[in-house]
């Protein structure tokens, strides 16, 4: 192999060499983890070295410059491409960490995941979820350059790159994220396709015979073809097209060859999710004319050639900051409001016209309780935007006023169902469409941008559809807030295919991921605080269809105790009880109204409000012995769901009064008094868990 500084001045020589530099780092560390996938990268450098030398704007010594382009690798299982140029270009990511990919402690974990490695914008591995997180990520770009794009002055302007594989294309979300991206006319939008014809267990002559140019074209998209994955030539024109299409998003599909260049595992599944072996690596590089030793090797050229990306990226971030000064001189509120989403920062006062709702035996329904409190607070919180898969009636979840996310040509009138204030990228409501999956996973894409708090909403039993989504938001700490209203089989008529029994026990068992499902109106407004405030957390927030009283706060505890995930919301008269009455949401009510009922046979009852396992989980010793004393062994929680997970907080001692079999077709309250969600049923029970203890002491 030829590495002296003539190639410098050969540029076809240079390319090959700083793609090969690409191909062979990856092979190597994946050779030396002995796991990983090497085809990918092998087959798709060329594109990615023209995207990232000719096109990307980034800065590797500040990865979070808020106006660099973001890339997407959606095929994560290629992780080691992302890696090696991160690494190349000049990020945080050391050698050393490369040759320890997929190892204990490295930044090179075998998927890429946000907040390990710099420069990776979001954890992906499952497929499909980066396509729809990059549609995500443009809508954000979109909204805050509508908003805050002045003349002469395009201080929020950058694109959404990704690279997306077979297996992308074949999930279904992303059937779900690609129409409504071409729908919205997401020009900024940008994913070349990794055609390489190989699945991990078959060619996709099995499995995937569309036509991608077609469906992609009657999804609004601009699809170009370039045969040849390694003409450099034909991928920068592509994308220069793509660049010139404003009103479309582009799907560049390149024709690779997954192992490009191994003799025997070319266009073969044994290149996709297997290191080649030690023999195939010495053939693999003798071909395409690479050193055989040392491994991760790294050319003093492509080095340096690689490394120009450092004082590119400063003087562009640098340049930016210029430009944002002289526009912080002009529009002052606007750049303190701009640069307040850029930090994360809250406005002062911003939860300051949340109301304090009045003691109401009727109540209401805490769906709606919510939507008055959105109401609220959502001009003070301008990156606030989100909207519902088609339930915003039912959710209560549309922004009065604020417009709808819509391409300015899309402005036809007063639609049914679309909100007042105008079609714009300005407008805060997202009419996702009945696609819950595409929808959790594109707000993924709007946080992992940053400058915005997304929420979404639908229905609990809805979330199975969101479940991959919700789960990578927590892994990746996100700040987004899930809407989940009809909680219970007292929403009624609509029978057991939306009435949720396993959902809460699904979502309290996600790491990360904040439940809360509050008791009435006012731990609702507590709620929507908490999950605003939740910075590295994504809050779900558990709301009822049907009226749910709301507290006296003078005679029941404040429901500032939401904020400690359980409290004691009534007590016995000496704060020394024989039994502890422990429910979530609307059992918050039965509760009550079974201590008044035991209080009568003299029976010293503690009610504590739960609405949230996780803010509870983080309370110290103490205060979870004050909340629930080890001296009382008499608990019983109250949660019309499965009983899963409350063992904890009954004990073995304890009782839980839930559901165990599917819901039933019939009005709300009949369904409770079917299933035994009575006061008479709810002491009954008590009285025999306290004689059940005490023959038991």
């Amino acid at each position: 192999m030829n590495t002296s500084t003539d190639l410098i001045e050969n540029p076809i020589q240079l390319d090959l060499l700083c793609i090969n530099t690409i191909r062979f780092l990856s092979v190597d560390a994946v050779q030396k983890a002995d796991s990983g996938h090497p085809g990918l990268p092998l087959g798709a450098a060329p594109m990615a070295y023209v995207l990232w030398t000719k096109f990307l704007h980034h800065n590797p010594t500040n990865p979070h410059w808020f106006n660099r382009d973001r890339f997407v690798l959606s095929a994560g299982h290629g992780s080691m491409l992302l890696y090696s140029l991160l690494h190349l270009t000049g990020y945080d990511l050391s050698l050393e960490d490369i040759k320890h990919f997929r190892q204990w402690g490295s930044k090179a974990p075998g998927h890429p995941e946000r907040g390990i490695a710099p420069g990776v914008e979001t954890t992906t591995g499952p497929l499909g979820q980066g396509f729809a997180n990059g549609v995500g990520m443009a809508i954000a770009e979109a909204y805050l350059a509508a908003r805050y794009n002045k003349p002469g002055f395009e201080i929020i302007n950058h694109y959404t790159y990704g690279i997306v594989s077979d297996g992308d294309l074949m999930e279904g979300v992303s059937a779900e994220a690609a129409p409504l991206a071409g729908h919205l006319k997401l020009g900024k939008l940008i994913y070349l396709y990794d055609n390489n014809h190989i699945t991990l267990a078959s060619s996709t002559q099995v499995t995937f015979t569309e036509n991608h140019i077609q469906r992609f074209e009657a999804y609004g998209w601009h699809v170009q073809s370039v045969e040849d994955g390694n003409d450099l030539d034909a991928i920068e024109n592509a994308i220069r097209n793509a660049k010139l299409e404003t009103e479309r998003p582009s799907l560049i599909i390149v024709r690779t060859h997954i192992g490009y260049g191994s003799p025997n595992k070319q266009d073969t599944c044994a290149a996709h999710g297997s290191p080649l072996g030690k023999d195939e690596v010495k053939l693999t590089k003798e071909n395409l004319r690479w050193a055989a030793e040392p491994a991760f090797l790294i050319p003093v050229e492509a080095k340096h050639y690689f490394n120009k990306a450092i004082e590119k990226g400063k003087q562009s971030e640098a340049e930016w900051e210029d430009k944002f000064s002289q526009y912080e001189k002009k529009y002052p509120e606007f750049a303190t409001e701009l640069r307040g989403l850029i930090n994360g920062n809250l406005p002062k006062d911003w939860d300051k016209d949340i109301p304090e709702f009045p003691a109401d035996a009727k109540g209401m329904a805490t769906r709606v309780a919510g939507g008055k409190v959105m109401q609220t607070f959502s001009p003070m919180l301008p990156g606030f935007i989100g909207g519902s898969a088609d339930l915003n009636t039912s959710t209560h979840t549309e922004l009065k006023d604020a417009g709808n996310f819509e391409h300015p040509s899309m402005a036809v009138g007063d639609l049914q169902g679309s909100a007042k204030g105008g079609w714009s990228y300005a407008g805060r409501n997202l009419q996702f469409g009945v696609r819950e999956h595409g929808m959790a996973s594109i707000s993924n894409g709007m946080a992992a941008h940053g400058g915005i708090i997304p929420f979404c909403s639908t229905f609990l039993t809805f979330s199975d559809y969101m479940r991959p989504a919700i789960r990578l938001a927590a892994l990746m700490e996100l700040n987004l807030v899930y809407v989940f209203t009809h909680d219970s089989i007292a929403m009624g008529e609509d029978g057991p295919t939306h009435q949720p029994i396993e959902h809460l026990a699904s979502l309290r068992a996600i790491p990360r991921l904040i439940v809360i499902r509050p008791n009435d109106a006012n731990e609702t407004a507590m709620a929507w605080r908490m999950a605003i405030e939740s910075r590295k957390a994504p809050v779900a927030l558990i709301l009822s269809r049907q009226d749910i009283p709301t507290l006296d706060r003078k005679k029941y505890a404040s429901a500032d105790g939401l904020r400690f995930g359980a409290y004691i919301l009534s007590d016995s008269k000496d704060s020394k009880p024989d039994l502890i009455l422990i429910a979530s949401g609307s059992e918050v009510d039965l509760i009550v109204k079974a201590q008044e009922e035991l209080s009568k046979q003299n029976i010293a009852v503690r009610l504590v409000s739960m609405p949230s396992w996780e803010l509870f989980e983080e309370q110290t010793k103490e205060y979870k012995e004050k909340v629930f004393p080890s001296s009382v062994k008499a608990r019983m929680a109250v949660e019309a769901g499965i009983s899963q997970g409350w063992c904890r907080y009954v004990g073995d001692d304890g009782d839980v009064h839930s559901i165990e079999t599917f819901g039933a077709s019939a009005p709300g309250e009949v369904m409770l008094r079917e299933f035994g969600f009575t006061v008479e049923n709810v002491c009954e029970r008590a009285v025999a868990l306290l004689k059940r203890n005490k023959k038991n002491i």
